[in-house]
């Protein structure tokens, strides 16, 4: 619960308010002071009757009665101050500095506890414990250093970390990057991330408040309200980028599916912020650079011009944006030329446009002129530009400063002498831009937020799958484990999802009349051990009858074999497509390449399920396979777009199955023309406390 008195308190209490501001009570004192807080402040300290000037109390018990109480004191103290604080006194929103609690001992957790059970009690908002506190324009109540600029326009950061949330704003504030406003939610007992991110939108006013939200979570305690609210934020116009950490596991989990191998809590949480529209981004300065580019215009396409003065970062800037599949197309030709007249010999306008290190500030702002009004097919433009200690810095950047501000493309600044130039540096920044001191982490940022979809609830054409035959085919099967592969067979059909013909026999003369039916040559397969190929289950390219006795004979014999089965022999590229259930979560539906490689190469791309024909086009573009779909190298390429249709036939068929715990389809092989599942396993698992969808 957030209330009116967190956000906007006409009157706030430090409880172990000191003098001494190496201390918590005392750090924050000053700074809601140097911030300017225009309501009521008071302290309390029992061995001092002013602190820092203000008013100081020697208890609680003698306080006026006080909307914000920020406790600076030892955690065994905290719940029966906030108690009477709370009863006596109506304060109605806590911010718990104090550390000591859930996160270090069974003791503390029991003191927490408590006061959650108060502060739910009378209707109150708790940040903390265990934070650095909020920061807005009403009240600086952290304890913490550097206190940003705010501005409107800034970002909202929300932290689950009081000490990473002092690291980013460290990172943002040499980039230029402004805050609207900074939550440090701790142990987030009562409020976490995804409550303030909640309360942004119920609350959201797209004239007032920031269109910038930057979040670090170590958990998803409630990933549909970080869905919902994200992607409602995001349709209303704001951007987010997240960092979510604690992310890797320590070792693959055993399971028995290509799919429970390869996926992990990982999976459903990069499947999450795909949903959501949510950049994700991997480290601090990653964030923070995506939280720069989000105040630039938006881009509008994949093509960017570079004007540097200096050949290398140039270079690897293009090496960047190229591993993003972003492009940076040859300017030459015609206007190339023409451009070039007015640079200095040896200067190259090949893209990047090099101007060299004696190159002028006007000549540099003749090649930003090309890129933005002649060169059509140029959609943003890269300067970069450090000291070469031949030209004056401040008429370089003012005139960036200008090309920004009239400019119709999306210019970004890539001034790496952020040392050698601070002076220069500062005062592009003081004139409200950002900069990218570094030309790859900017190239790898553009690329996550251009590869990032927008945010998608859009419910799947029921009319594609079967439902009552689906619900009927899971209730009829009478243990958990893993469907038979007629039962497979079976849901596969229900769900619209094409599957080769097959048969299962014990026995080798239907399985040669199958053969002789649809043809040689043909596959055989074991039925029972679960991996075919560690047991060499599988046999491939079975050319006639002699062949396949062979085969059967042997196969046959294979520890745990129940049986065989028989396909016709099928010519495509090897596809996967699986699916995991999550708890909290659901199921997280995963594609990629098939065969063996799906564990070898983990180019896997994951969707939270029920996924829309858009979100799953995107998961197909986003595979570093990707060009292999398209044809690479004069291969024939592979219906993609079948391939979407198939996931989301798939994620529809989880929707009325949650029984389904894993399943593979591996693989799949895809041409041209079609797409067919060739094998597949599912697992049950019922769960009776809780109802199908």
């Amino acid at each position: 619960m957030i209330t009116p008195q967190l956000i906007q308190p006409n009157s706030i209490v430090v409880v172990g308010a000191s003098p001494n501001i190496n201390k918590p009570g005392g750090a924050v004192l000053r700074n809601l002071i140097l911030g300017g807080y225009k309501g009521e402040l008071r302290a309390v300290n029992p061995k001092h009757k002013k602190v820092q000037g203000v008013n100081c109390y020697k208890d609680v018990t003698v306080i006026p009665p006080t909307d914000l109480a920020i406790l600076a004191i030892p955690a065994p103290a905290c719940p029966s101050v906030i108690e009477l604080l709370a009863k006596e006194k109506h304060t109605r929103a806590f911010i718990v500095l104090s550390a000591g609690f859930g996160e270090e001992t069974e003791q503390g957790a029991i003191w927490e506890d408590q006061i959650v059970d108060t502060v739910n009690r009378y209707k109150a908002s708790l940040i903390g414990p265990n934070c650095i506190g909020l920061l807005n324009h009403c009240h600086h109540s952290v304890f913490t250093q550097p206190i940003p600029s705010l501005n409107p326009k800034g970002v909202d950061l929300i932290s689950g970390s009081g000490a990473t949330a002092v690291f980013i704003m460290e990172s943002a504030v040499i980039k230029g990057l402004p805050f609207n406003s900074v939550w440090s939610v701790g142990n987030g007992k009562q409020i976490g991330v995804e409550d303030v991110l909640a309360y942004m939108d119920k609350n959201f006013d797209s004239e007032k408040d920031s269109h910038i939200k930057l979040l670090y979570m170590e958990s998803i305690r409630n990933p549909d309200k970080l869905l919902h609210h994200a992607s409602s934020l995001i349709k209303k116009g704001c951007k987010i980028a997240a960092i979510k950490a604690g992310s890797s596991d320590s070792g693959m989990r055993a399971a028995s599916s290509h799919t429970g191998a390869i996926a992990s809590s990982d999976s459903a949480v990069e499947a999450l912020f795909r949903k959501a529209g949510i950049v994700r981004c991997f480290s601090r300065e990653e964030l923070t650079t995506v939280g720069c580019v989000f105040t630039l215009p938006e881009l509008k396409g994949r093509n960017f011009a570079i004007v540097t003065h200096a050949g290398g970062p140039g270079v690897m800037l293009t090496d960047a944006l190229s591993k993003g599949s972003l492009n940076v197309p040859s300017l030459i030709g015609e206007l190339g030329e023409e451009l070039k007249k007015h640079l200095l010999p040896g200067a190259s306008i090949s893209n990047p446009i090099d101007i060299l290190a004696t190159g002028t500030p006007e000549q540099m702002a003749m090649a930003i002129d090309y890129c933005e009004n002649h060169f059509d097919h140029i959609d943003a433009i890269f300067a970069i530009f450090g000291t070469p200690g031949l030209v004056n810095m401040s008429e370089t950047y003012e005139m960036l400063h200008q090309k920004i501000k009239d400019g119709k493309k999306p210019i970004f600044p890539i001034l790496p002498s952020i040392h050698t130039a601070k002076k220069e540096v500062t005062e592009f920044l003081n004139k409200g831009h950002v900069n990218f001191a570094d030309e790859v982490t900017l190239a790898k940022a553009i690329t996550q937020i251009l590869n990032t979809p927008k945010p998608s609830r859009i419910e799947p054409d029921l009319s594609l799958i079967n439902i009552a035959e689906i619900r009927s085919i899971i209730e009829s099967v009478p243990k958990d484990g893993y469907l038979s592969p007629e039962c497979v067979q079976k849901l596969l059909t229900a769900a619209n999802i094409p599957t080769v013909r097959e048969l299962v026999s014990d026995k080798l003369d239907p399985l040669i009349d199958f053969a002789e039916t649809v043809g040689f040559p043909v596959v055989l397969k074991v039925v029972g051990p679960i991996h075919k190929s560690d047991v060499d289950g599988v046999a491939l390219n079975i050319k006639n009858k002699e062949h396949l006795t062979y085969e059967f004979e042997r196969m046959i014999q294979i520890p745990n074999t129940e049986a065989l089965l028989i396909q016709p022999m099928l010519k495509g590229t090897e596809l996967f497509l699986g699916a995991t259930y999550e708890e909290n979560f659901g199921h997280v539906v995963l594609c990629g390449l098939g065969g063996i490689f799906v564990e070898i190469l983990k180019d896997i791309s994951s969707g939270l399920a029920p996924l829309s024909y858009e979100e799953a086009y995107s998961m197909i573009q986003s595979l570093r396979a990707y060009p292999i779909f398209q044809g690479a190298r004069g291969q024939e390429a592979i219906n993609k777009e079948e391939f979407a249709h198939i996931i989301v036939r798939l994620s529809t068929l989880l929707r009325f199955a949650k029984e389904i715990k894993e399943m593979d389809i591996n693989p799949l092989l895809g041409n041209s023309e079609q797409i067919v599942a060739v094998d597949a396993r599912i697992r049950i698992e019922r769960d009776t406390s809780k109802p199908n969808y």
